[in-house]
């Protein structure tokens, strides 16, 4: 309110000044004379109209400033809460990972920047068993080790997915095979690493096969998904706890 007065009563000054400057120019050279009255007018005029609506304009301005800058705000959060929301739909809500459309989707659209890549298909083994012996609670506990476990096995930059109820996907972005080889073996082994014990009970291993394929130019992502789980099956086939990473099959 203070700056508003302020900058009112300047603009009241300048038209005072300017009023009294055009009646010492202009009256003289119409053959007249300024005396009291017109000092008086030329004085009070300009501050019973200049004041008032410079007052009101300059409200009216920093109230309409206030109103976009409350607009702005009211507009990043709800692209905050936009961006949070889409965030919150991509992930599986029980692991954090992304769920199995958003992982296709962004498998996808590092195919399409390069051709270069592995996928992995990583399956908990015997999982049946944990859900049907311990209940599905202590299920969920032993999925989110396994995930965890992962996720400390793969490369910072690889995408990581739940496809399945406990079968997630990993995407190497730009590995090579051997690559490949190495962080599947290395999240087999942090599976099995993992000391879990549900209540009141004894400690129950954890394992997972996992299938891989590297990325063949003009591969698509379907055919990736057929190459990874033929290996994912041998895995399964010859006795699970085992990682087995190739080059993409022809179709059989």
């Amino acid at each position: 309110m203070t700056s508003i007065f302020l900058r009112a009563l300047l603009v009241s000054i300048l038209a005072v000044a300017g009023s009294l400057l055009v009646a010492v120019t202009v009256v003289p050279m119409m053959g007249g004379t300024v005396d009291g009255n017109a000092w008086l007018m030329c004085i009070v005029c300009p501050l019973a109209t200049a004041f008032p609506a410079s007052a009101y304009t300059f409200w009216q301005s920093d109230r309409l400033k206030q109103a976009h800058r409350e607009l702005a705000r009211a507009h990043a959060q709800l692209a905050a809460t936009h961006r949070a929301l889409a965030e919150k739909a991509s992930r599986d809500d029980m692991t954090g990972m992304l769920n199995r459309e958003s992982f296709f989707a962004a498998l996808d659209g590092s195919r399409r920047r390069s051709d270069r890549g592995a996928l992995l298909i990583i399956d908990a083994d015997h999982f049946k068993k944990i859900n049907d012996n311990f209940g599905h609670l202590t299920g969920d506990d032993a999925l989110l080790e396994i995930a965890a476990a992962i996720s400390r096995g793969v490369r910072s930059g690889d995408i990581l997915g739940r496809i399945g109820g406990e079968e997630f996907g990993a995407f190497l972005i730009g590995a090579t095979e051997a690559e490949a080889a190495v962080v599947a073996e290395r999240i087999r082994g942090e599976v099995e690493k993992v000391c879990f014990q549900p209540a009141g009970e004894q400690q129950v291993p954890l394992t997972v096969s996992i299938g891989g394929t590297v990325c063949a130019l003009g591969a698509t992502v379907s055919e990736l998904m057929r190459a990874a789980d033929r290996r994912l099956y041998e895995a399964k086939n010859r006795g699970r706890n085992l990682a087995i990473v190739a080059g993409l099959l022809s179709a059989a």
